[in-house]
C-alpha cells in the first residue's frame, strides 16, 4: 500500500497523455465515463488555458475538471 505522502507526490506529478488515463480510468467508479486519447485531445482543445504545454497532465490539476466535462459530454 502506498503512503499518504508517496500518493500525494503521485498525483502532483506532471505526466504523459497516456500515463494519465491509466491512472485516471483506474481511480473512477465504474460508472464514470472513461477518459480516452480522444476525449484527452477535446477536452485540451475546450480548456486550452489549463496547459502550460500541451501533453502535460496532472491528476491533482486536470482530473475532476475532465471528469465534470466528460459527464457533460454524454
Amino acid at each position: 500500500m502506498k503512503s499518504k505522502s508517496n500518493k500525494f507526490e503521485q498525483n502532483q506529478v506532471i505526466t504523459s497523455p497516456v500515463v494519465f488515463i491509466e491512472n485516471y480510468n483506474k481511480s473512477i467508479p465504474k460508472n464514470f465515463p472513461r477518459a480516452t486519447s480522444r476525449a484527452l485531445k477535446d477536452f485540451q482543445i475546450t480548456h486550452s488555458t489549463l496547459f502550460k504545454k500541451f501533453d502535460d497532465w496532472s491528476i491533482e490539476k486536470h482530473r475532476k475538471r475532465l471528469m465534470d466535462w466528460l459527464f457533460s459530454q454524454e
